[in-house]
């Protein structure tokens, strides 16, 4: 019961993360609403996008963030785009999960209300 539960509130997590990286309903991939204004991180896809270019490190003692590839440029694929891939496959898994969860809940009550009956 409990897993069943926590797959209907991880489905309703991925489907605002859906909305938030297409931008949905006046939601903005580029605000701070998912870190509060706490931290200024990003999504990971935004730096490691598939075939995204890395930018060459200068020949100087510059720090290490300088290695990272450039958002959107060579992408295969927009960072919003994968995260929102992303998160419908884990709406599929937990559907799964959550199908699965039910049928054996059912079965348990089955046999509970067979064991009470004899």
């Amino acid at each position: 019961v409990v897993y069943a539960v926590w797959a209907a509130v991880w489905v309703t997590w991925n489907v605002f993360i859906i909305c938030f990286y297409l931008e949905v309903g006046g939601l903005s991939k580029d605000s701070e609403l998912l870190t509060f204004n706490l931290s200024h991180h990003h999504s990971w896809w935004r730096e490691h996008g598939l075939g995204c270019v890395r930018e060459e490190p200068a020949a100087s003692l510059g720090l290490l963030d300088s290695q990272a590839p450039v958002p959107g440029d060579g992408c295969a694929l927009e960072h919003g785009y994968v995260e929102a891939l992303h998160s419908a496959l884990q709406i599929l898994v937990a559907l799964v999960g959550f199908v699965c969860a039910c049928y054996v809940i059912s079965i348990f009550t089955e046999e509970e209300d067979s064991c009470l009956r004899k």
